[in-house]
């Protein structure tokens, strides 16, 4: 099932929040979100809504494919939604995956934007007599992903769709939009944690697990697993989002100190890599 109106609105107005310059060119999408049923779907005209994935590595380099259908223009991996995409964030993994053989293990969200959009491009599409389909407008809203450490970022282009694949700096990416974003985003390719859970023991070799929900968007649904959850933009610190999933989840927990034990990689929606920070929170009192 394709994301809601509701939540695409939602993601939106997270990236006006850090961009409020772009309300008014973006209001037609605000418009489009509250007048058509299926907004992703590519049969809505004159306008719907389309994903890219703006991979990061390490040396600060973006990747960009060779699209056949474009005659060979240098563009990250984007395209329209499937019947099976969730999300928006889960539209512009399949893409990068599908086009340019990335597995999603191997890509991370980016601790500075979480789930929030790089960029959201407006661009007009020619008419394409052959596939029926009229001149018309895209809303590309862009995710921006790192490369997971320790795993090979090999790129086996889909030969059907294209023709190659190379990485850019920064300030050679080809749109103007997402140059300037990435530019100022302090986007530097560097995985860190983006979630926190906390070991809590009784001292008698018992350990408290919660079940997680089973509901779009959450990951591991229905099984048993470490209190905790992921950061949020308003969370300063990890020890932050700690606190808070614990005050959410356990409100009769009252951690003191929270020690820092080690680093796990979780699979999350979509198979992308999830950095957790695991701590070992110290207890003033417990009711």
């Amino acid at each position: 099932m394709p994301p809601s109106a509701p939540a695409i609105r939602a993601t939106v107005l997270r990236y006006l929040e850090r961009h409020p310059d772009e309300r008014a060119a973006l209001q037609p999408l605000l418009a489009l979100l509250d007048r058509a049923p299926e907004p992703t779907s590519r049969a809505t005209l004159p306008a719907h809504i389309t994903c890219s994935a703006v991979v990061i590595d390490r040396e600060r380099r973006v990747l960009h494919i060779h699209h056949r259908a474009t005659g060979g223009l240098r563009l990250c991996p984007s395209g329209h939604f499937e019947a099976g995409d969730p999300s928006l964030r889960e539209a512009a993994l399949r893409e990068v995956c599908e086009e340019a053989g990335l597995a999603p293990g191997g890509l991370c969200l980016t601790p500075q934007l979480l789930g929030t959009p790089l960029d959201i491009d407006v661009h007009e599409i020619d008419a394409d007599p052959a596939k029926g389909e009229p001149a018309h407008r895209h809303y590309d809203i862009r995710f921006a992903f790192y490369l997971t450490p320790g795993r090979p970022a090999v790129v086996d282009p889909q030969a059907e769709e294209v023709s190659g694949a190379e990485w850019r700096p920064f300030d050679q990416v080809g749109s103007p939009s997402l140059r300037a974003k990435l530019l100022a985003a302090g986007l530097d390719g560097r995985v860190e944690p983006v979630n926190a859970s906390a070991v809590i023991h009784d001292g008698r070799g018992r350990y408290l697990l919660h079940l997680r929900d089973d509901y779009p968007g959450i990951w591991a649904p229905g099984e048993f697993s470490l209190l905790g959850g992921g950061r949020e933009p308003h969370d300063r610190t990890l020890e932050d989002t700690l606190r808070r999933e614990l005050a959410e989840e356990a409100p009769g927990l009252q951690p003191g100190a929270l020690e820092p034990f080690t680093v796990e990689f979780a699979t999350g929606t979509g198979g992308l890599c999830v950095p957790v920070q695991i701590f070992f929170p110290l207890f003033r009192s417990v009711s």
